[in-house]
């Protein structure tokens, strides 16, 4: 039985009903579509914070628990068991595939790594300092006009070729926009390689000599693509959703996607991670850095710890936490003082009343930046991996909503605090 619950209009006296809608799991929600029909209000709630923008089918996360589940696995388990590509195929298929199935996605993403010859040449307009995310939103919006095989938003085989081929081609894009920064050559796909493993070679590889692909290097990006895959109603995710909801091509979508994660408070994090510990130096330095991110009257804030969502543990940061230790080890990087530094920051933390009292614990951005680092990836290039990885639950989430017979166009209200009504004045009277 459905519950209801009564909300009276204080001023006006009116009255209605809003029902509460459960899902499989999760907090229940209110249906508050009669409140403006009825009552003639509308809710107010500054980052939506407390409000299910829509459906959904995908991703669930209990931030109290620390739970991340991807169609209801959880990514423990995938991430011990599973690879990148067949993360993606779930997250947008819905299921697990079998491995026919899986062989034939995977064989679709590589054959789809090529792009445009005149897509390439897009990179030689961009300045060499240009921002890697300012280019690759700019050429994945290009798409639009190179691919209109994939642009009817209506029609299913052009949604799955599309997402098919946005998957294949942005670690091509993100590498030709990192080759365009030092001014080296391109490197084109290699189809004989795994997806994270063809990325590394796109990424170091020169035409003067042969590069040799190190495999924990490939199987810790591997990792951080899955975790990063997908997360919920995030900002970049939402924002696809509304762009796509107007029903723009995916490619412009997807570039809006990538425009939202750009901003450090989202796919900048890790970044901000680096910068911090660099920021304090040595392990001697870290009690009075932590005193200053205590006191209010400092601007000085703790990254890669807390989250908006995770009230406990971030689930991902456990995993990546052993990772981060393997290819630094692998690397004979054990001794780096980045990661030195993170370790005992992390240590002294968690030990910290202040903190733990505030349930301020590592977050999946304390590490992957060091991994980043650790492989040869620059800092400018941290939030283009992110976007790499998050295109998976971007596609979904599209794909999802546009086959929604039901989809509506995104319309927020607004609290309007701005003039009443005034009569034009004209200049000379000003």
């Amino acid at each position: 039985m459905n519950t209801k619950y009564e909300i009276k209009n204080g001023l006006t006296g009116k009255s209605t009903q809003l029902e509460a809608m459960s899902g499989t799991i999760g907090p229940d929600v209110l249906n508050i579509a009669p409140l403006l029909k009825d009552l003639g209000v509308f809710t107010f709630d500054p980052g939506f914070m407390a409000t299910a923008s829509t459906e959904s089918k995908i991703t669930y996360i209990d931030g109290d628990a620390g739970v991340l589940l991807y169609r209801g696995y959880p990514v423990e388990q995938l991430a011990e068991k599973s690879c990148f590509l067949e993360v993606a195929n779930l997250l947008i298929y819905g299921s697990l595939p079998s491995k026919a199935q899986l062989d034939a996605f995977q064989n679709s993403i590589t054959r789809h790594t090529m792009v445009n010859q005149q897509l390439l040449r897009f990179f030689q307009g961009f300045h060499h300092d240009a921002h890697p995310m300012a280019m690759v939103s700019a050429v994945v919006a290009s798409m639009a006009a190179f691919y209109h095989d994939s642009t009817d938003i209506n029609d299913p085989r052009h949604r799955e070729i599309f997402a098919h081929r946005i998957i294949a081609k942005l670690p091509t894009i993100a590498a030709a926009a990192y080759k365009h920064s030092l001014g080296q050559p391109f490197i084109y796909p290699r189809n004989d390689l795994r997806y994270c493993a063809n990325m590394l070679n796109m990424f170091f590889a020169v035409p003067c000599e042969a590069y040799a692909i190190d495999p924990v290097a490939a199987e810790a990006l591997d990792l951080l693509f899955i975790l990063h895959a997908d997360h919920e109603q995030n900002a970049s995710t939402s924002t696809v959703r509304l762009a796509g909801s107007t029903g723009a091509n995916p490619y412009a979508a997807i570039s809006a996607g990538v425009s939202a994660l750009w901003g450090p408070a989202h796919g900048g994090a890790n970044e901000a991670v680096l910068d911090m510990l660099e920021g304090i130096g040595s392990t001697a330095n870290i009690d009075d850095f932590l005193a200053r991110v205590k006191d209010k009257r400092d601007n000085v804030r703790l990254m890669g710890f807390g989250h908006r969502v995770y009230k406990n543990f971030d689930p991902r940061a456990k995993i990546i936490r052993g990772m981060c230790y393997r290819v630094l080890e692998k690397l004979g990087r054990t001794d780096s003082p980045l990661f030195e530094l993170s370790l005992r920051l992390e240590e002294i933390a968690l030990k910290d009343e202040y903190f733990v009292s505030r349930k301020l614990y590592p977050n999946v951005d304390f590490y992957s930046g060091i991994i980043y680092s650790a492989i040869g990836i620059p800092r400018s290039m941290f939030t283009v991996m992110f976007a790499i990885a998050r295109t998976a639950g971007w596609v979904a989430h599209w794909q999802e909503m546009v086959s929604d017979p039901h989809m509506r166009i995104g319309r927020p209200r607004q609290l309007y605090t701005g003039p009443k009504k005034q009569d034009y004045v004209p200049i000379e009277r000003r």
